[in-house]
């Protein structure tokens, strides 16, 4: 008999903590702030998107841009450069050569603006102050995929920077751009291609 008096009351408390809302509204009704496209907050770094024409990403890289074909670089796009962005910078690398990650292509001080570069950008030229380093062919300049048996994963990487690299020539490892480069990333993208012998 107790317990049927307590059901109302239970009922009661239960109810009253519900939360109630008008007719029509919706709870979180408006979205978290996110960050604005093209800019960067408290430090973090901005995606950026890059692509080629040449291959989608993940796909195998056409022969022509290989040791096995005419060895020049490819045509790269991108977008989503951060407003803050004062140059860019682009390595490809692979990390399935054995023994240690191999670089192909080293280039810096890129103009924030740039958007692209076109196919054999390389070695057509690039005007100042766009700079290309040294890769482990031992030569300034692109490097094309060249694996000595299977398949080999090539990431081409950008980095927008709040500055230039600071780096003055011509020449310099992807590990030397990447430590004149520390704490002056302010977006990043890449995009992978993939080829096999």
């Amino acid at each position: 008999m107790a317990s049927r008096k307590l059901l109302p009351l239970l009922l009661l408390v239960v109810c009253s903590c519900r939360p109630t809302h008008q007719a029509g509204s919706t709870v979180n009704q408006t979205p978290p702030a996110s960050p604005s496209a093209g800019t960067t907050t408290g430090g973090t770094k901005m995606p950026m998107t890059i692509t080629s024409p040449a291959f989608n990403d993940g796909d195998l890289i056409p022969k022509q841009y290989t040791c096995d074909g005419a060895d020049v670089s490819p045509p790269l796009n991108w977008s989503g450069v951060p407003s803050n962005a004062k140059s860019l910078a682009l390595v490809c690398d692979d990390p399935d050569a054995p023994g240690k990650t191999w670089v192909h292509w080293v280039v810096y001080d890129l103009p924030a603006d740039t958007k692209s570069l076109g196919e054999n950008a390389a070695a057509v030229g690039l005007p100042a102050p766009v700079k290309q380093g040294l890769n482990d062919f031992k030569k300034i300049g692109y490097g094309g995929p060249c694996p000595p048996s299977g398949t080999h994963r090539y990431y081409f990487k950008l980095y927008a920077l709040d500055r230039a690299s600071g780096l003055k020539d011509s020449g310099a490892t992807k590990d030397q751009l990447l430590k004149a480069i520390e704490g002056a990333i302010v977006g990043e993208g890449q995009l992978l291609g993939r080829y096999k012998r």
